[in-house]
C-alpha cells in the first residue's frame, strides 16, 4: 500500500475509484448562459470552456460578478445552461437522476445548512440517503468535528461550519466534489486539516473543482487554474504555466535611506524605478526592466556610481496573486 492509502486506512470514508471510460470527469464546452431582461437578454456566461479530470483540484477563479457562480449551479445540474456541452462523470448533469447525485459532493455553505438540527444529527440524515454511505464517526474525526457535534448549527463558528459543510460534502464518497471556499474562516490548524484531506481525495482519485478568494490557497492547493472574467474564460493553466507567463515580476531592493533627487534622475533611463512600501525601518524600491544580465549591470553600476548599498536585493516569484491583478487590472482602474 501507498503511503497515501496507508494514511487513508483509519478514514474508512474513503473509497479507490475504478477506472472511467470518459477523459474527463467534468467538461464544460462553449457553455452560455443568457436570461431574460427588458431591453433583450443578459449574457451571463459567453462560451465558458474548461476541463476537470479525476485526483486533481480545479481552482475556478475570478472577481465578484465574473459568472462563477452561474458556472458551478450549471456544473452540478442546478442550473441549466442556454447553450453549449455540459458533461458531469460523462452525462449531462441538468437532466440526470439520481444515480449522478450519489456520486457527486457539494458542500453546503451557511445557507444551506438547517440552523436548528445539530452537526451529528445532520450528517445521519444524509447518511441514510446513500446506499454506501461514508463512516461519519471517521469523518467527524478526520475534520476534528467531535467537540461540537451535539451543539446545533446556528451556535457554531464560521470556521465550524466550514468543516461541517465539507463533511456533508463527503458522506457519500463522491467521486466529484465541488468545494465553496473551504477554507475560509479556518484558524491554522483546522485549514491544515481541510489541506491535508484535499490532498488525501486526491490521492484516491477524486475530481475536486473548488472556488475560492484566497489566491494563497489556490496557488497551494490547485494542479489547474480557471481565471473567470466578465463570463469568459480569461486564463487556463496548471499554477507553474500561467505563472510563468505575462508581466515578468519587479525586480527589488531595500535600502536604509531614502535615495536623493540626484540618485533618482540619474537611474538608467531604460529601466523604470518605483517607490514600493517602507517596511519597518528601511524603504522597498521596485525596478522594472531587468530582462538580461546588461540589465543587472546597469543597475549594480548605479549603485556603485551612487554608493547605494541595498539591505537585500532580488527577483521577486511571480504569485498566482499576480496573475489575477494583471488579468483583471482595469477593472480596478
Amino acid at each position: 500500500m501507498s503511503a497515501y492509502g496507508a494514511k487513508l486506512r483509519p478514514y474508512l470514508f474513503l473509497i479507490l475509484l475504478k477506472c472511467c471510460d470518459f477523459s474527463f470527469m467534468l467538461s464544460l464546452t462553449n457553455v452560455h448562459r443568457d436570461v431574460p431582461t427588458r431591453n433583450g437578454r443578459f449574457h451571463i456566461l459567453k462560451g465558458i470552456s474548461f476541463e476537470a479530470q479525476a485526483g486533481e483540484v480545479t481552482a475556478l477563479l475570478g472577481p465578484n460578478g465574473a459568472g462563477k457562480t452561474t458556472t458551478l449551479s450549471i456544473a452540478q445540474g442546478i442550473d441549466k445552461a442556454s447553450s453549449g456541452t455540459v458533461r458531469l462523470l460523462g452525462v449531462d448533469p441538468y437532466r440526470a437522476g439520481a444515480g449522478l447525485r450519489s456520486q457527486v459532493g457539494v458542500m453546503l455553505q451557511d445557507g444551506g445548512l438547517p440552523m436548528a438540527v445539530t452537526g451529528e444529527r445532520l450528517l445521519q440524515h444524509l447518511q441514510r440517503l446513500y446506499q454506501h454511505p461514508a463512516d461519519i464517526e471517521a469523518l467527524m474525526d478526520r475534520l476534528d468535528i467531535q467537540d461540537f457535534r451535539d451543539r446545533p448549527i446556528r451556535r457554531l463558528s464560521g470556521g465550524q461550519r466550514q468543516r461541517l459543510g465539507m463533511a456533508a460534502a463527503l458522506v457519500g464518497r463522491p467521486r466529484v466534489v465541488f468545494l465553496d471556499e473551504p477554507s475560509a474562516g479556518l484558524d491554522p490548524v483546522s485549514r491544515q486539516i481541510v489541506f491535508e484531506l484535499i490532498e488525501e481525495l486526491k490521492a484516491v482519485g477524486v475530481c475536486i473543482i473548488l472556488t475560492t478568494h484566497l489566491l494563497e490557497d489556490a496557488q497551494r492547493l490547485a494542479d489547474h487554474v480557471v481565471l473567470i472574467r466578465d463570463g469568459r474564460v480569461e486564463a487556463a493553466g496548471s499554477v507553474e504555466e500561467l505563472t510563468s507567463t505575462g508581466l515578468r515580476p519587479p525586480f527589488t531592493f531595500r535600502v536604509r535611506e531614502e535615495l536623493t533627487t540626484e540618485q533618482q534622475q540619474d537611474f538608467p533611463s531604460h529601466l523604470k524605478l518605483s517607490r514600493d512600501e517602507l517596511v519597518s525601518d528601511s524603504l522597498v524600491w521596485c525596478v522594472a526592466g531587468i530582462e538580461t544580465p546588461a540589465d543587472l549591470h546597469a543597475l549594480t553600476a548605479w549603485m556603485l556610481k551612487h554608493n547605494v548599498m541595498p539591505m537585500d536585493m532580488g527577483l521577486n516569484s511571480k504569485s498566482l496573486e499576480d496573475v489575477f491583478w494583471e488579468l483583471t487590472a482595469h477593472d480596478h482602474a
